[in-house]
């Protein structure tokens, strides 16, 4: 197993990149990003000997991108059009996954433009503003990002890793734009399984972020019914996210779409200055 760190002042990215990911990724890796003006260079030697896995972020809004929301837009029952039922099983795709309150969810297209627009959607929702070189730390910050994306994508089986984008129904452009995004992942953590009763595994919400000008819109709560009809797709029976304790608006958003807090993040875990305390949430959804 080999790591790399990119570091900033406020922020550090490490990556850890395994054998036993399908497909295993190649003796070397090199990952070339290129997003506005910074260019950065990852390159990575991998161990083929390690059997674990995971690529995480320290820093306060990569932190943030995992286990927060931006749209306390209505809760996540409520009427619509529902799936439209279309699935194609060679490539692994949905199409239409949700059509609710004129929001549309599929899955996301693996093409540049796509693969960025995601990643600022993402970037716009969780960075944190500096007084100084702003721009600079922007930009970043958002390939900090699309390197994630880019490695869940090239590490993920289709069936364990999906990212969902939400769009208008209707446009009057060829290109509709993407307005809101959301990550789904298989996850089998110990400390989330006990509270699972029967399951091995569960699908883990995260880096849900909606534009500016589309919050409060409802495209927060299509998003979290898109992530359960994935789940009732792979047949996963519980679904499971982690929100800030004091950011009662995406509590609120959570609770409506069905979730229920479990537990909270230890206080000791939560000791330093400028560590939030998390909750975890889950919902049970309805495999039939």
């Amino acid at each position: 197993m080999a790591m790399a760190f990119l570091h900033h002042n406020s922020f550090t990215i490490s990556m850890e990149f395994p054998a036993s990911l399908s497909p295993s990724p190649p003796a070397t890796f090199n990952l070339f990003l290129s997003i506005k003006t910074p260019r950065f260079l990852f390159v990575k030697k991998v161990n083929k000997s390690q059997q674990l896995c995971h690529c995480n972020s320290v820093s306060s809004s990569g932190q943030q991108l995992q286990e927060s929301v931006v749209d306390d837009g209505g809760g996540g029952g409520g009427g619509g059009d529902g799936w439209d039922g279309k699935y194609d099983d060679g490539k692994g795709q949905f199409s239409n996954l949700v059509k609710e309150h004129g929001w549309q969810v599929r899955r996301m297209v693996e093409e540049d433009n796509e693969m960025r627009s995601v990643a600022n959607i993402q970037a716009e929702a969780f960075y944190e503003p500096l007084i100084i070189f702003n721009d600079v730390f922007f930009n970043f910050f958002e390939a900090e990002v699309l390197a994630g994306l880019l490695y869940r994508l090239r590490n993920s089986p289709p069936d364990r890793y999906a990212c969902l984008v939400a769009e208008a129904t209707t446009s009057d452009s060829e290109v509709k734009q993407l307005v809101g995004v959301v990550d789904a992942t298989v996850f089998r953590d110990a400390s989330v399984l006990e509270h699972l009763s029967g399951a091995d595994e569960y699908l883990y919400v995260s880096g849900i972020a909606v534009l500016p000008n589309f919050r409060r819109k409802k495209v927060a709560s299509v998003l979290l019914k898109s992530c359960e009809m994935l789940a009732r797709f792979w047949g996963y029976k519980y679904l499971v996210l982690r929100a800030y304790e004091d950011d009662l608006g995406a509590r609120t958003l959570y609770a409506n779409a069905g979730y229920k807090i479990v537990s909270s993040d230890p206080v000791w875990t939560t000791s330093w200055i400028g560590r939030r305390r998390r909750v975890l949430m889950i919902k049970q959804c309805n495999l039939t």
